[in-house]
């Protein structure tokens, strides 16, 4: 058996099961006597429900009930509430209303759920939601949220006055005012983070049972966070969270949609209750479309000023959240937590003044995707430099590499108080500009001209703060046959931690990775747990495995020492070496080469050893005589955070559009990423893939569009909402440039959201690089082919 530690990259153990059609997905589970549900969902964006009539639904083939608002109202079902009630910073609440499970007298948004059928077969329920009368009386929608704020708009609910959840200024407004007067210059812009949908591979869904004996509900849910999804369902049931248990063995994809709770969780067990019988319900790509949490939907107008040596002296941005129908999840949270976080980035700016607002409309919930709140104040700075640059004619490098805080000066702390610890920022840039060649991009530029087409270059600095829920813990369990549990409160919902996990605990025990079997994924498993959100695994997870393995070491002194006849103080733990071990070099035979590899030799696994002598025992021997003696080295270890970490790089990217089509083709793209000390290099680059494939999607093609007088999504299928191919995206070219995190003792940072912070703000400053001989200054939305043309047609 090998051990493989951090910073080696085995392939990821789990793959093998993947692709050979052995994941436990959702729908690969089975249950005896399963019933199948089906949600009837609202047509209209906003109207009133006069009457529901579901006795022609309720005598249909194979129906075994249909559930609307009053039944569920006298069962005493609760609406869903939003994680954060109030203002993170201030404490004060916000303007909302609760989501109801079903919808009762009106309905907020396009595929609002109102009534649940429950049949024997997937069809029959699909017929019978075709027998439910609903009678609506459509009321004028909003779909955006500048319609939302005007002073005739709809109101969408009693509790929230002018459609407003939260309207707040913070930061030095006196400061930020007095510097905008004495500045050598001033850039403003009007920017829109457009809406976009996750689409993760496995849709939404449930299967919920309900034991009668125990009284105890049992979910299995395509979920990214568990424990904390469990306890406000059980909320919404009127259940303690004891009683209510959820189970994700393999999530396919969630960035960020599969974060929170939604009503659909509460429905299923509740029917399951009243049925009988286990009770399954997947959402079709439609209802992904109509009903997931989208993201982003912010439009700010931003300004910064500068002195006449291009020091940054002030930033100021009015921004509008619009929340979409229902304050969901941490949709306030978001605004007055991770938005204001990071505002100024990675630059020494003095003063910020924010005036933050977030409305409800008529839209889908917004939750979150990769870098919440921080992509949206990236991008406002970052496209802002790029501004600054083209108006003041300074070098766009120049510009953000002195204004950069030094290393020498961190750990920084930035206008809000918030301190970063580490990261080398303009060493960073540095790498990632020669890395893409920034020298040789103006021949390039000449190449593609004489092929006519514009190239354009473009880069944007990221970082952000991962961490999410403060609350983790992990439980190492010895096992009689020699392996160990590992049970933890995170999850994999495909980042590796199969892999990953094992990796860092073999580092600090010295045990083959093959013996240790990763527990996640039950409520039942383990007490709590942060579940995966915020890049937090890898830091919460392997901080708490971290410091168990401590524990588990002085245990295992203890007992070493009784074993060895040895004085404790004179116990040391060797987490495993090479014996006698001999390196042959790679070399070339006959034509070809061959890797180096190890000739003789073999692995010692981890011991406790008395100095100054040969004698030792195994760490798992130790674990044996530790259950005969009573005192097993298992250990569980729980830990509150109060520390994030801080992930940070450059990434620059090249385009080419073709301007009689407007057709933007991404070219290059390059990146220097600091995500502190490395568990698997391969697992990492392949996080940050993703991530740049996701933010390339929604800066080329992804919008979730709206008709602004329905309220109708008209972006509700793959024939009208694009997601980004193979074909649509360059080979990456990522380099690492790690500083150690200074707030673990792994020293790792979460990597999972860089690329999609980055990419966005980079690909469109690329783009108005290419487009600006041609007098374009800027584009809202996605940079469609249409997009671009237009602006190309308006600047002419």
């Amino acid at each position: 058996m090998t051990i493989e530690r951090m910073g080696d990259s085995p392939r990821r153990r789990e793959d093998a099961r993947f692709v050979t059609g052995h994941g436990a997905y959702l729908d690969d589970l089975k249950f005896e006597r399963l019933t199948h549900a089906v949600v009837l969902r609202s047509p209209h964006a906003h109207a009133l429900i006069r009457s529901i009539d579901a006795t022609a639904a309720r005598a249909a083939p194979g129906v075994l009930t249909v559930f609307t608002a009053a039944e569920a109202m006298v069962d005493g079902l609760k609406p869903l509430r939003p994680y954060a009630e109030a203002n993170v910073q201030t404490g004060e609440p916000f303007a909302f209303a609760a989501q109801p499970l079903l919808a009762s007298d009106k309905v907020r948004f396009a595929g609002e759920p109102v009534a649940l059928i429950v049949a024997e077969t997937h069809a029959q329920a699909l017929d019978a939601a075709e027998l439910v009368i609903v009678d609506y009386e459509p009321l004028s929608a909003v779909a955006s949220a500048h319609a939302a704020r005007a002073p005739d708009a709809p109101q969408l609910a009693d509790e929230i006055p002018g459609n407003t959840c939260l309207d707040w200024h913070t930061g030095d407004t006196a400061g930020t005012e007095a510097a905008f007067a004495a500045a050598a210059h001033v850039v403003s812009l009007d920017l829109d983070n457009h809406r976009i949908v996750m689409n993760p591979m496995e849709p939404r869904g449930g299967v919920g049972t309900f034991d009668p004996a125990t009284g105890r509900y049992t979910l299995h849910v395509s979920s990214q966070n568990i424990h904390i999804n469990r306890n406000h369902v059980a909320r919404s049931l009127g259940a303690e969270p004891k009683d209510v248990r959820f189970v994700a063995p393999d999530v396919g994809g969630g960035f960020g949609a599969k974060n929170f709770a939604y009503v659909e969780h509460a429905l299923i067990l509740w029917a399951a209750r009243r049925v009988g019988r286990p009770v399954k319900w997947i959402a079709s790509r439609s209802e992904v479309f109509l009903s997931d949490h989208a993201a982003r939907d912010m439009q700010a107008r931003a300004s910064l000023a500068l002195d006449a040596q291009g020091r940054f002296l002030a930033l100021r941005i009015s921004s509008l959240a619009n929340l979409g129908a229902y304050m969901a999840g941490a949709g306030g949270g978001v605004q007055t937590f991770q938005y204001i976080h990071l505002q100024g980035s990675v630059y020494r700016i003095p003063s910020i003044a924010l005036h933050v607002v977030a409305v409800v409309t008529n839209t889908a919930p917004i939750g979150v995707t990769r870098g919440p709140g921080f992509a949206e104040a990236i991008n406002v700075v970052e496209r802002l430099i790029d501004a600054a640059a083209r108006q003041t004619g300074f070098d766009r490098a120049d510009l953000r590499r002195s204004n950069m805080v030094p290393p020498e000066a961190m750990p920084m702390t930035n206008a809000f108080g918030f301190e970063v610890d580490s990261g080398h920022f303009a060493e960073s840039l540095d790498l990632a500009l020669v890395r893409a060649d920034r020298a040789g991009f103006e021949a390039r530029r000449r190449e593609s001209e004489e092929r006519g087409r514009l190239r354009g270059l473009g880069f944007a600095y990221h970082i952000k703060a991962t961490g999410g829920p403060p609350d983790e813990n992990v439980d190492v369990r010895f096992e009689a046959d020699g392996t160990i549990s590992l049970i933890t409160g995170t999850q994999h919902i495909g980042q590796g931690h199969e892999t990953t996990f094992p990796q860092i605990l073999s580092t600090r025990l010295g045990v083959p990775n093959a013996r240790i079997r990763l527990v996640q994924g039950d409520t039942d498993a383990i007490p709590f747990g942060g579940g995966h959100g915020s890049s937090r695994a890898t830091y919460m997870g392997g901080t708490a495995i971290w410091r168990a393995s401590d524990e588990i070491i002085a245990k295992g002194t203890v007992l070493a020492a009784d074993a060895l006849e040895a004085s404790e103080t004179d116990i040391r733990f060797e987490d495993g070496r090479f014996e006698d071990g001999r390196f042959e070099d790679g070399r070339f035979e006959d034509g070809r080469f061959e890797e180096g590899r190890f000739e003789e030799g073999r692995f010692d696994e981890g011991r406790f050893v008395v100095s100054g002598t040969d004698r030792g025992i195994g760490l798992l021997e130790v674990a044996a005589l530790g259950r005969e003696k009573g005192a097993p080295l298992d250990t569980f270890h729980a830990w509150k955070r109060e520390h994030m970490t801080f992930p940070n790089g450059a990434h620059v990217v090249e385009v080419e559009i073709d301007r009689d089509t407007g057709k933007v083709d991404l070219a290059r793209y390059t990146a220097v990423d600091d995500y502190g000390v490395l568990v698997n290099p391969m697992i990492a680059t392949g996080q940050a893939h993703g991530a740049m494939a996701q933010g390339a999607g929604q800066a080329l093609m992804e919008l979730a569009a709206y008709d602004s007088a329905s309220g109708q999504m008209v972006a509700a299928s793959f024939m009208d909402y694009a997601l980004p191919r193979a074909d649509d995206l360059p080979s990456f070219d990522l380099g690492f440039n790690p500083t150690r995190c200074t707030t673990n003792p792994l020293g790792v940072k979460g990597c999972g959201e860089a690329g999609a912070i980055a990419a966005f703000p980079a690909i469109a400053n690329a783009i108005l690089d290419a487009l600006a001989t041609l007098g374009v200054k800027g584009f809202h939305g996605p940079a469609t082919p249409a997009r671009i043309w237009q602006a190309i047609q308006e600047a002419r």
